[in-house]
């Protein structure tokens, strides 16, 4: 009876142990253990689920069979040789898994008429049958296919990660993969955000504001909601439009310092702000736009003109604003293809985007719909209780699946009046370009 409960004791023991080894370092457990378990049964079951999955591919393949005779004069029993086809299920070959952060990645080698499509297609049913989060397919290179596997959710939860300390780069979250979620102005000039009440979209724009405040930059303010979201704000930002009428007044600003900035440029050689010396060069502007639609409805024909210009200056900035140091951030919750030809136009500028939780089809078409099918579905399946995660596409061709962490309205006006002091002001900005330059 002692043995039985020492045994007991020993088996609870390790139990506790392996217990709080994998909640409270879960990296070393799932390399030393969770790991070498999970690569074995992902070997051994590839046959029964790409059966299952629809990967496998019928071949022809030849067997010998014998065909025994008796000679009854004899006795002596001749055997005959003779070939027969047979067709058998061809698994794709794959190699060994590999350990990452979150899970595991394998690659395949596609078989005759396969592509990186087909086990797209078969991605959800991959995941259901390994029991894993999710399940990302890559090719590197024809004939290969990587498959990503995610464990579990990595944006369940997301820490705050320190402020980066490049000019025009905010770090606001985590990707998937485990990495930083950086938006880097410089590589990604202009930037279209979309995303439903409470998906996180406002969130994103308070850590950008929290991210830039500090840095020797100009931030412009477009809020059409009258100015509620940005007002608190305003010690930081440069300039602010609240109605359509503000918007077009500064929309002219800035294609006017665009045009100024243009010519400093010439008498310098340098084909953007970036090769002046640095005692000639301008402060680089970051402008937030909230509500994009509202730049685009149209009550009655009365504002048919101040559209028109609106959406003409909008688009000149995103066209020539990167080479002269100015930047979007474009925001809004209904973002069609029916707000005209000028939205259509401007998505095409915007190179980096951001799709949160969506109220409808078309607004995750529009934001990601000219990228990648896949980042669509995903957009679209983004679940209400989870605020914050988006879908992003950005410089490296790639999407992922992204968290922004929590920043509150309070902490990003305690940023805006805490650097209030290196707020330019908006009239220096416009109107003295080429004094300091000749200064």
């Amino acid at each position: 009876m002692s043995d039985a409960l020492v045994l007991l004791t020993v088996l609870a023991a390790t139990a506790a142990g392996l217990w709080a080894w994998r909640r409270w370092h879960y990296p070393s457990f799932w390399l030393a253990l969770g790991f070498p378990i999970v690569a074995v049964a992902v070997r051994v079951s590839w046959r029964r689920i790409a059966l299952g999955c629809g990967l496998t591919k019928k071949r022809q393949r030849w067997w010998f069979t014998t065909v025994p005779g008796l000679v009854a004069s004899t006795g002596i029993v001749k055997v005959r040789r003779r070939f027969q086809r047979v067709a058998v299920d061809t698994k794709p070959f794959m190699r060994l898994p590999m350990p990452t952060r979150h899970g595991w990645r394998v690659t395949l080698h596609t078989l005759e008429g396969q592509t990186p499509g087909d086990y797209t297609d078969a991605a959800e049913r991959l995941s259901h049958s390994w029991g894993v989060h999710a399940i990302r397919v890559s090719s590197p290179r024809p004939g290969r296919v990587v498959l990503m596997a995610t464990m579990r959710d990595p944006l369940v939860k997301v820490d705050d990660l320190p402020p980066s300390p490049e000019l025009l780069r905010v770090t606001v979250g985590r990707l998937e993969t485990g990495k930083p979620w950086t938006i880097d102005f410089r590589t990604v000039p202009h930037w279209l955000n979309a995303g439903a009440t409470q998906s996180g979209k406002s969130n994103l724009a308070n850590a950008l504001i929290v991210g830039l405040a500090p840095q020797p930059v100009a931030l412009v303010g477009f809020d059409l909601k009258g100015g509620v979201e940005f007002t608190p704000y305003t010690p930081r930002l440069s300039a602010l439009a609240t109605c359509r009428a503000e918007s077009v007044t500064l929309l002219c600003d800035l294609v006017g310092l665009m045009i100024d900035r243009m010519g400093l440029c010439r008498q310098a050689a340098a084909r953007n702000i970036w090769q002046l010396p640095p005692a000639l060069r301008p402060v680089p502007v970051v402008v937030l736009v909230d509500e994009l639609a509202e730049l685009y409805l149209m009550a009655d024909k009365s504002e048919k003109d101040e559209i028109a210009k609106t959406s003409t200056a909008l688009l000149r900035v995103a066209q020539l604003g990167r080479a002269f140091g100015i930047y979007l951030f474009c925001c809004g919750q209904r973002i069609g293809s029916d707000l005209g030809p000028g939205v259509t136009a401007l998505r095409a500028q915007c190179s980096g985007r951001i799709c949160h939780r969506v109220n409808d089809p078309e607004t995750a078409t529009m934001t990601l719909g000219d990228l990648d099918p896949a980042a669509l579905a995903s957009a679209r399946a983004i679940p209400a209780e989870t605020p914050g995660v988006a879908i992003v596409a950005s410089q490296d061709g790639q999407w992922y699946r992204a968290r922004s962490f929590y920043v509150s309205e309070q902490a990003a006006e305690h940023a805006a009046h805490t650097h209030a002091h290196l707020t330019p002001s908006w009239d220096d900005i416009t109107t003295h370009l080429f004094e300091h330059a000749n200064a």
